[in-house]
């Protein structure tokens, strides 16, 4: 199969694309053939280091994807060959950068048909990671208020469509250039963090979820009331000034009830399709790049087949 990996750790120009060899479907696995393929922030810091370095080569990056069953392990029975499906692998696995993919049947669902596989690709480990922050570790309500750092990427988008379906009242963080695109989808209050300091114009969050990381997840309990609850997925979370105050890293567990979830949200009109710019598999390179700018306004999916 085609595939796109790295032989050491490194920046984009480590990236390679070329033969590697075609997965097996082992004990409750199914192999599916990957028509669309996402890139997440995740993917350029496995490349580069970033966490730790990679210890086996090559390494195939990538974590969600969109595709059609085309062989099925010993012990699986709730999928057929030629059933679309989409999913994301355990966070040790990645691989998802190729034309094939091993996964195991557990983690993964069937794609709805109105959607197509570059925008199930897009929803995958977003949908999850905002699913698992928003309404598992923040436990957000009808009637509060809640800031989200970041508004116009793929985590924070689908999160702040998220709590505005649950009810909540939401603030977030973006770029002038992203003013509009996060009231479209449904911001109640928009922050340019290039012309405001959202600790001097906020105040008695019931939540946040910083997407961002750094000194603007530190700074999140200056805007956080006493007993309020923080979620953060770019880097650990920090300590809290107070002991009434949450501080959480959310689950990221693979599950098909998350996956479902994601089903549930998009097709009923709930959470919009983020933006989405597509690449060909062989422009690995060109799409780290834009990534790990960390300035992209929604997705970026490898169109694979």
């Amino acid at each position: 199969m085609k595939a796109v990996y790295f032989m050491q750790n490194g920046g984009p120009e480590v990236l390679q694309y070329g033969e590697q060899p075609d997965p097996v479907a082992g004990d409750g696995q199914v192999v599916v053939d990957i028509h669309a393929a996402s890139v997440n922030g995740a993917d350029w810091k496995t490349r580069s280091g970033y966490h730790a370095p990679t210890k086996k080569f090559p390494h195939i990056p990538g974590r969600d994807f969109s595709g059609v069953i085309s062989a099925i392990g010993r012990g699986v029975t709730e999928f057929k060959i030629g059933d679309e499906v989409f999913g994301v692998v355990h966070s040790s696995d990645e691989r998802c950068y190729a034309e094939k993919v091993a996964i195991d049947a557990a983690i993964i669902t069937k794609k709805p048909a109105q959607l197509s596989h570059i925008e199930a690709a897009a929803l995958g480990l977003v949908g999850l990671t905002a699913i698992v922050s928003i309404e598992n570790a923040l436990q957000v309500k009808a009637g509060q208020t809640v800031l989200v750092q970041g508004g116009a990427g793929g985590v924070a988008s689908f999160g702040m469509q998220l709590a505005k379906h649950l009810g909540a009242r939401v603030i977030t963080t973006c770029s002038a250039a992203n003013i509009d695109y996060v009231k479209s989808l449904g911001a109640d209050q928009v922050i340019d963090y290039n012309k405001e300091d959202f600790t001097k114009v906020l105040k008695d969050c019931d939540a946040v979820f910083d997407t961002v990381g750094g000194e603007v997840a530190k700074n999140a309990f200056k805007v956080l009331k006493r007993g309020g609850r923080a979620a953060f997925i770019n880097g650990p979370a920090p300590t809290p000034p107070y002991g009434d105050m949450a501080s959480l890293k959310p689950d990221a567990t693979r599950k098909r009830a998350h996956l479902d979830r994601i089903v549930q949200l998009v097709t009923s009109g709930a959470v919009k399709l983020p933006q989405i710019t597509t690449y060909a598999l062989a422009d690995a390179q060109a799409a780290h790049r834009v990534s790990e700018g960390r300035h992209l306004r929604g997705k970026l999916v490898f169109k694979v087949r």
